[in-house]
């Protein structure tokens, strides 16, 4: 059985007192972030370009609407909590109560998607199982800054953004099976994160917290503060946070619409993308492996970390100007896999550099929280954004993709330079 390294529930210690994890709980660890990675994608990247393409054909612009308002609705919810798990006192410890109830509600959610009958209740079940899966997600973040020593960080890092990137690639070719069956498209992928969510709850224990002392009450004015930080005070953590939105902005700029984006560009019905999208990311999974790598074990050995975040912003511009300008399935394939490694690289070594600069250990869900805006802002601005980017000089039925891939270009650079160049405290 998986074992966490030992914390007392009234211990809360530094990064370089924390021993090592061990090689089974990292091992379940991941194969938890897979599954959710996985449930959670695979409808945000495919199944619901499905859905919304059978209910409203030819209205992809809804995709945008429906991901946008469930990420907003998520992102005012966080940090609340974010404080609420930094706070639970259970036999089940702080983390693992929010792991179980994310499983429960995403898998019930995705269930709902795959049989409303319309775009409304598709919406409204979007938001539910953002929420439960999200949460669940946040959770194993939460996990990595109360048991990961600083040592670890850079591998950790690199393994949760590699089996993230993994998961939806291996999911969405579980889906090209089943394609014409709606139900299975959307439940198959949950069920997988279901599953691998629920051993690591069995395997990987967590301290019973009912001991606990709180702190600090909980007041309006905790619970308002737990949305926002002091930059000036923290301002390493500030830099790092503006750094990693501008990132993840461009990148939801160019992977929102990825299934239309490829239907137009090879001409295809977008039921039919699954294939290429398959394909493509099955060889995106060898330059995810060496972006995390690179990224993650080298930064843990070399000790360095912002370089390796600014490649990875470098990278991202290669590859997001080559599938701007492409129009055939070789072409849109090395700029993918080009992505696929700068996101890996960036991801890595950011997680690493968060978890350096966090304010607060002992608050480390509500900061983790904070951190989450950065990631989750992007994706709910930019698929709202984005329709009327594709819109600009479109003609006929074609979209203008060019210009929202060269947009999420600039942006991403820019947020791997404010990484390299703003943050101090870290190499």
């Amino acid at each position: 059985m998986a074992t966490p390294p030992s914390l007392g529930p009234l211990e809360i210690r530094t990064p370089d007192d924390l021993p090592r994890a061990s090689a089974s709980y990292i091992f379940w660890m991941m194969a938890a972030n897979f599954g959710i990675s996985m449930a959670f994608v695979v409808p945000l990247s495919f199944s619901l370009a499905v859905r919304i393409d059978e209910l409203a054909p030819g209205h992809e612009e809804v995709l945008g609407y429906v991901t946008g308002t469930a990420q907003t609705i998520y992102l005012v919810l966080s940090p609340l909590l974010g404080v609420w798990s930094d706070r639970t006192r259970s036999r089940l410890g702080r983390r693992r109560p929010f792991l179980l109830a994310g499983l429960v509600l995403g898998l019930a959610a995705l269930v709902g998607i795959a049989v409303a009958p319309s775009l409304l209740l598709v919406g409204a079940g979007w938001i539910l199982a953002m929420l439960g899966w999200a949460t669940a997600s946040q959770a194993i973040l939460n996990v990595q800054a109360d048991r990961i020593p600083e040592a670890q960080r850079g591998k950790i890092g690199g393994l949760t953004g590699l089996t993230g990137q993994i998961a939806p690639i291996v999911g969405i070719g579980i889906t090209t099976a089943v394609t014409g069956n709606t139900f299975l498209v959307f439940v198959l992928p949950g069920v997988v994160g279901a599953v691998l969510l629920g051993v690591f709850l069995v395997v990987g224990k967590e301290d019973d917290t009912r001991g606990a002392v709180h702190t600090t009450p909980v007041s309006v004015r905790t619970l308002a503060s737990s949305y926002v930080f002091d930059p000036r005070k923290y301002p390493d953590f500030g830099w790092n946070w503006l750094g990693r939105l501008m990132f993840f902005m461009g990148l939801y700029c160019n992977t929102t619409f990825t299934t239309f984006f490829y239907a137009q560009r090879l001409d295809l019905p977008v039921r039919e993308v699954a294939g290429a999208a398959t394909v493509i990311g099955v060889l995106g999974v060898a330059a995810a492996a060496l972006g995390a790598i690179g990224g993650g074990f080298l930064s843990d050995k070399l000790r360095r970390r912002k370089l390796f975040a600014l490649v990875g912003a470098l990278f991202f511009v290669a590859g997001a100007l080559v599938e701007a300008f492409a129009y055939s399935f070789p072409v849109l394939m090395i700029g993918s896999v080009l992505m696929q490694l700068a996101i890996a690289f960036f991801s890595a070594v950011d997680q690493a550099i968060v978890l350096a600069v966090l304010p607060s250990r002992e608050e480390a869900g509500r900061y983790m929280a904070v951190v989450s805006f950065a990631h989750k802002l992007p994706s709910a601005i930019a698929p709202l954004i984005a329709p009327f980017v594709i819109g600009i000089g479109a003609s006929g039925g074609d979209k203008n993709y060019t210009l929202l891939y060269l947009t999420g270009a600039v942006l991403a650079l820019i947020g791997g330079s404010l990484v390299f160049t703003r943050v101090r405290s870290v190499r």
